[in-house]
């Protein structure tokens, strides 16, 4: 949500800016989510990325199911455990625990398989997205595309690019 103010801040900056150079900006606006969903590698991708994630959540399941059982089990039985047959049961179930939450984290986790072969496959498809936009953006001779599925800017002329002025006015300390 802070870029999409960032870019409307931006593009509304332009726009409004009394130069003769930025009224005749044009600006175009992109749904790159709409684009992903029409491209077949995308569709083959989301298959295979669900074919994974159903390997691993069966997995998951079978760890939740085995779990239980011994839980189940423990808690029949536990009257007539000695204090170190308890113990070791509890410890048996932590390390199941344990072992459950490190494969649902090393699978399905922000950084996990999943997270990994999603990339993998989604990579090329943005890459190849993104040169899309930036072959129309420059064909129809616009200076900003902005995605709209995802509020960023998704091209910019190089010539309104002022990183390097910044950087030069912060060096000499004008920074304020």
């Amino acid at each position: 949500m802070k870029r999409f103010f960032y870019s409307a801040f931006f593009a509304v900056s332009l726009l409004s800016a009394p130069s003769l150079e930025a009224q005749n900006l044009k600006i175009g606006i992109v749904d790159t989510e709409m684009i992903v969903k029409q491209m077949p590698e995308a569709i083959d991708a989301d298959s295979r990325i669900k074919d994974v994630a159903k390997k691993y959540q069966d997995s998951l399941e079978a760890i939740q199911r085995d779990f239980t059982a011994r839980l189940e089990q423990y808690k029949k039985g536990e009257a007539m455990m000695t204090a170190d047959a308890k113990r070791k049961a509890e410890d048996d179930l932590k390390v199941l625990q344990q072992q459950y939450m490190q494969f649902e984290q090393e699978k399905f986790g922000a950084t996990g398989e999943i997270a990994r072969v999603r990339e993998n496959f989604l990579a090329p498809l943005r890459k190849k997205v993104q040169t899309g936009i930036e072959a129309i953006a420059k064909e129809e001779k616009m200076s900003f595309v902005f995605d709209k599925s995802n509020p960023v800017l998704m091209y910019a002329e190089e010539k309104y690019d002022i990183t390097f002025r910044v950087i030069d006015r912060i060096k000499r300390g004008g920074g304020k």
